[in-house]
């Protein structure tokens, strides 16, 4: 049974690693994507700046998807820490 615990402590580890990796990337490309937004350029078009403003707001979303998604399996983590202290 202990284990099985270590197994599943680990790769809860491991996703939790993973989103918080994704989740900084994805703030990293939404950044770069408001910047290409709000910085002047002479070929910009409206429809460039609501793509970009698009872009950046489906970016930054998903990246605190993914934020969340870390903090749970975190929290998973925790409560398992706490129940294998108990017993």
């Amino acid at each position: 049974m202990k284990n099985r615990t270590n197994q599943t402590a680990a790769m809860l580890r491991s996703k939790m690693a993973d989103f918080k990796q994704f989740g900084i990337t994805l703030l990293c490309v939404g950044s770069f994507f408001y910047l290409g937004t709000i910085l002047p350029s002479g070929g910009k078009t409206l429809m460039d700046t609501y793509a970009y403003m698009g872009a950046t707001i489906m970016f930054l979303g998903v990246s605190i998807l993914f934020f969340r998604l870390s903090n749970k399996y975190k929290k998973t983590l925790a409560d398992m820490d706490d129940q294998d202290f108990i017993q």
